[in-house]
């Protein structure tokens, strides 16, 4: 049977006791849930583990913010009164007051598998704070539900921002907890890194074990048909298109008022018909209710994950979205296309950059004379490469 790593630790009398002993503090949001749908901070306590304070990741510890780049403040739990701290708000990561709170502290947090997703900044910016303070970091993992395939241009670290801050491709195809023990490695730290294993799960077989329910780990994530398209569909944040907020598929769609789905998806067809392998495109029109092009009539495709053809062996968001983006550049040689800074607290970079990790695709996307294959070189390479440095560390 199935069981998250929350789960797992509430098994564990052991390390239950010795947790009891010491000072504890949680790091969580509102899909901290066992199977039976109640949180970890109401499971710490009623397993006699008395937390000393709670930290919340960005769209807070409640996940009440429902855009980006919304701060959540700090403030005293009503029903435990213990501190909730924001690292999504004054501090992005935790002052010595705060680390001064706990001598543990629990990792809980369902990811998505994605670079830019800012849960994977705030892991390392509290691995960080702990390997200097000489604090135990325990993380309780969760399923991926992007699985184990590996797509992506990694980071150039001279781009490093909240929205990227490990060198990785876009898509990772590990769980927290197994990019914790590779993030250990990567940085030679010493500190005392424990991580609970999911139990009976399969990456390879399974995206998504078929028994549980899925609570968003962010407000624009409520399907896992948009998670699965996340690796692409991110990158549209750092266009003038829209990526569908404001409607009740966010992150599934790309469009425009003045660009022709249609004509759009055509031509991606003829510039390269591989990189779009395992889903389904199909034309349509949408109207933002908020963000970009809100009440505007835009015209586009959305992506389907959710039909016969998806295969998950051959689906490739990234590539699928820097094709979309160069059938734009070529229908529409004057098009403008990329969003300028500043974007969540980058304030020089371009916000397409810091996305896709350099300046290769933007670039790439603007020469009109570069073909896929150019782009495709260095894709693979980078995929490679990031499977071989991750393998090791992979717990299922």
């Amino acid at each position: 049977m199935f069981k998250f790593g929350l789960e797992k630790l509430l098994e564990d009398k052991e390390l239950l006791e010795e947790l009891k002993s010491k000072k504890v503090a949680l790091l969580a949001h509102p899909a901290s849930v066992n199977q039976e749908l109640k949180h970890s901070i109401d499971l710490c306590f009623e397993n006699g583990i008395e937390l000393s304070a709670c930290f919340g990741p960005q769209h807070g510890m409640k996940g009440e913010k429902q855009d980006n780049m919304i701060e959540s403040d700090d403030y005293k739990d009503p029903k435990y009164k213990i501190p909730i701290f924001s690292l999504y708000g004054e501090h992005r990561k935790p002052t010595p007051e705060m680390m001064s709170t706990f001598d543990v502290i629990l990792v809980d947090l369902q990811d998505v598998g994605n670079r830019i997703y800012t849960y994977i900044a705030t892991l390392v910016y509290i691995m960080d704070a702990c390997e200097k303070a000489d604090k135990q970091v325990v993380v309780l993992d969760r399923p991926n539900p992007a699985g184990r395939m590996i797509e992506g241009l990694t980071l150039n670290m001279s781009y490093e921002t909240f929205v990227g801050a490990v060198p990785t491709p876009m898509r990772n195809g590990v769980t927290l907890g197994e990019l914790a023990l590779w993030y250990k490695s990567h940085k030679n730290y010493k500190q005392n890194l424990k991580v609970i294993a999911c139990e009976k799960y399969n990456m390879n077989d399974e995206v998504w074990p078929n028994q549980l329910s899925w609570v968003n780990p962010s407000p624009n994530l409520p399907r896992l048909s948009g998670i699965l398209s996340y690796a692409g569909t991110v990158l549209i944040e750092g266009a003038t298109l829209s990526e569908g907020r404001g409607t009740t598929i966010p992150l599934e769609l790309f469009g425009a008022p003045d660009i022709d789905g249609e004509k759009v998806v055509k031509k991606m067809y003829s510039l390269n018909e591989s990189w779009l392998k395992g889903c389904v495109l199909r034309p349509c029109y949408f109207e933002p209710t908020f963000q970009k092009h809100k009440h505007s009539l835009c015209s586009g495709f959305q992506i389907h994950v959710d039909h016969p053809k998806y295969n998950s062996q051959l689906f490739s968001p990234f590539r699928l979205i820097s094709l979309a983006f160069k059938a734009v550049s070529l229908l529409y040689s004057d098009y403008n296309l990329w969003n300028q800074p500043p974007y969540e607290y980058e304030k020089k970079l371009m916000p397409i950059d810091i996305l896709s990790g350099s300046s290769i695709l933007r670039d790439w996307v603007d020469d009109k004379g570069a073909e896929t294959g150019d782009l495709e070189s260095i894709l693979l390479n980078d995929e490679a490469c990031w499977f071989n440095e991750s393998k090791e560390f992979y717990l299922y």
